[in-house]
């Protein structure tokens, strides 16, 4: 009798529980000072290719359920009272609450609800105990009361109820432990207790990792300033697991912190940091609603810079973040890199300016032991200009000049920010070197800063003339780049004098292409190149040029001009340095195999009304260029051509265009839209065959 009603004092012995020896062991093993049921289930776990993969259950909160109640029997005639043959089920909507179990509709055997705290055992209660055949999945829950029997409809959904409720007891049991636990050993073997428990439960959801996170951060808050060193690194050992998969609280990482700045160089950070700010690094998306995690992480990075060669660890750690590809394989690390150095540089300086000192030698000494922090986030970004995949983003993000003028003015900074600098402007690709100059129009950029007179100008123009020996030599030789750098004639013209190589090609490139201001201006750039031996030869070359230009120019020649196919770059020029086409009008390029170098002849046409590039190879740069001087042209044909939006959108300067084909060409709709919107005078657009169609 004893072994069918399965008393609590003899329900472990007697219970014939379907469980494999090697379950029982995982259980015995990972079952340590933790509130753990008498039995378990059979589905616990299970072998796959020889490994043993733990079952996971979802987290359930609701749900029906059959139920019985059954008082404790205290004589052989109540338990004959309360046996299997007497007892009936109750159906009943159970809700798993904070505190307590509870039924939606509470009568009958749930007329009150099972508080945690009253339950003395848990267990799953063997199917051999079962009269009824189809109805044998049940979980028994022993208070001191009474007993509970919860019956499902199958084996799976026994097993989930089972872990849910040993779940949210033993959660109530732990929250209640370390929110009165005054010992700093007691609160740590706690907290381990928990984290283990977290980490060996079968159930799979957000709350079981993040509710050991709320908890010790809670505590962690309350207690900052009380626990002593040896509980600090214990709990940071314990948490690791933990932070695996998960963002460290706000409050953890003012506890992370802490640990940093009080003991950068222990074998802690390197060993359990390094793991949760990779993490931080490769998947944060917003510092901004994390300000602590971004403090957390600079005050590692500070740490790893206080190690012994403390530059070189900081440099082989982001080339460890980056990986050994060329292309880093996390997007989000250079952004989040980027703006913790951006704000420890900016929060640098605002704490020098709003630092009081009591005489020049406190502040020359906080001035030394604060400058290691600020060479630090420095080289970092230095560092990172060194990857080419970073190159270009990275240009973008420092494009805005993202520092307080007390950096800019610092040499120690400019020193070596020049380097991240350099490494732009030496890049072969356009859009990355064209990032130092100002964002938008009207902004200046590095170009400027480096400018003789700039701010950060500090090597007489040095770093100014790199720069603008790639501009002029690559992709900005264009009349509205000129323009933009009138404002700049003083220094062009005084490092010309000093036979400054770039800058007196660009005073040639500026009378070329008439892009100066005024009158008085140009008579100033003439004098200047004619003062030294070099201008003076390149001055010359510039007054051949313009004298070859008048000639083309000039009235005569035909209205009308179509080249035969294939028809190269190097044709147009040698046809147009030939006679006077100052009346051309006309011009056919159709299917011949000119580019977007044939530009520079065209430009030489300004009567030019009507211009066919069907099916030829003339692209977006081709275009930035007519659009500055072609401001006569009234029909243009790019049929078939590889032009795409970026150059397209040139065409919003030429008011004058009425008729427009960019049939089968890269056109979005956007663009398009742009363009009628800008185009008063177009009449005609051919869109077919585009996206915009």
């Amino acid at each position: 009798m004893d072994d069918r009603l399965g008393t609590t004092r003899s329900s472990l012995s007697l219970n014939g529980i379907d469980i494999t020896q090697e379950t029982t062991n995982f259980i015995n093993n990972n079952a340590v000072a933790i509130a753990h049921p008498t039995t378990t289930t059979s589905a616990l776990s299970m072998l796959v290719n020889g490994r043993r993969i733990q079952q996971r259950y979802e987290l359930i909160t609701d749900g029906p359920v059959q139920v019985c109640r059954v008082p404790h029997a205290k004589n052989i005639i109540e338990k004959i009272r309360f046996s299997r043959f007497l007892r009936r089920w109750e159906d009943h909507d159970i809700n798993l609450a904070h505190n307590e179990i509870l039924s939606r509709k509470p009568e009958g055997y749930m007329d009150r609800g099972i508080l945690y705290s009253s339950i003395e055992d848990i267990a799953i209660w063997s199917k051999a105990k079962m009269i009824e055949t189809d109805c044998h999945f049940c979980v028994r829950i022993v208070t001191n009361e009474c007993v509970y029997f919860f019956q499902m409809n199958s084996l799976q959904l026994r097993d989930q109820w089972f872990h849910s409720i040993h779940w949210k007891r033993n959660k109530l049991k732990f929250e209640r432990i370390l929110r009165t636990a005054n010992r700093p050993e007691i609160l740590l073997r706690e907290m381990t207790n928990m984290i283990d428990f977290a980490l060996t439960t079968p159930i799979e959801n957000p709350e079981i990792h993040h509710f050991p996170l709320e908890i010790i951060s809670e505590i962690l808050q309350q207690q900052q300033f009380n626990l002593p060193r040896f509980v600090h690194e214990n709990v940071i050992v314990a948490l690791a697991p933990l932070l695996e998969k998960n963002y460290p609280s706000p409050e953890i990482c003012d506890f992370f912190s802490r640990h940093c700045r009080d003991s950068p160089r222990s074998q802690i950070v390197i060993e359990m940091f390094t793991p949760v700010i990779q993490r931080i690094l490769k998947h944060n998306t917003d510092f901004g609603k994390y300000p602590r995690m971004r403090i957390f992480v600079q005050e590692y990075l500070l740490a790893l810079n206080s190690q012994n060669d403390g530059l070189r660890v900081v440099q082989e750690f982001i080339k460890r973040i980056h990986g050994p590809t060329m292309i880093c394989p996390f997007p989000r690390v250079l952004s989040n890199f980027v703006s913790v150095c951006l704000a420890a540089i900016y929060n640098f300086f605002e704490d020098r300016k709003n630092f009081k000192f009591e005489d020049k030698q406190s502040c020359r000494a906080y001035e030394e032991e604060t400058e290691c922090q600020l060479v630090c986030y420095t080289k970092m970004l230095e560092t990172m200009s060194t990857f080419d995949d970073w190159r270009p983003h990275l240009g973008l993000l420092l494009q805005s000049i993202p520092f307080p003028d007390e950096a800019l003015a610092h040499d120690r900074f400019i020193e070596i920010f020049k380097n991240v600098v350099k490494h732009v402007v030496e890049d072969s690709r356009c859009e990355v070197h064209q990032t130092v100059l100002g964002i938008r129009e009207g902004k200046e950029g590095w170009f400027e800063m480096f400018c003789l007179g700039g701010i950060a100008c500090d090597d007489d123009g040095e770093m100014f003339s790199l720069m603008l020996s790639k501009l002029i030599s690559c992709c900005c030789r264009k009349k509205r780049f000129l323009l933009s750098i009138n404002k700049l004639l003083p220094a062009l013209m005084l490092l010309a004098l000093r036979e400054n190589q770039s800058s007196l090609e660009t005073l040639c490139a500026m009378l070329d292409l008439d892009a100066v201001e005024n009158r008085d201006n140009k008579l100033q750039l003439i004098s200047t190149l004619q003062s030294t031996s070099t201008g003076l030869k390149m001055y010359a070359k510039v007054c051949e040029r313009q004298i070859a230009l008048r000639e083309l120019q000039q009235k005569g020649g035909p209205k009308k001009l179509t080249l035969p196919s294939r028809s190269t770059d190097s044709d147009l020029a040698k046809l147009l340095s030939s006679g006077s086409f100052g009346n051309l009008e006309c011009l056919s390029l159709a299917f011949t195999n000119v580019t977007s170098a044939c530009a520079e002849q065209l430009i030489k046409l300004p009567a030019l009304r009507y211009l066919n590039l069907w099916s030829t190879q003339f692209g977006d740069a081709g275009l930035e260029l007519i659009s500055e001087h072609l401001n006569r042209l009234q029909v243009l044909n790019l049929c078939e051509t590889p032009v795409t939006d970026k150059g397209l959108a040139y065409l919003t300067c030429m008011k004058m265009l009425r008729k427009l084909n960019l049939n089968s060409t890269h056109l979005s709709p956007l663009t398009f839209e742009t363009l009628k919107e800008k185009l008063p005078a177009l009449q005609e657009c051919d869109i077919r065959y585009t996206d915009a169609w």
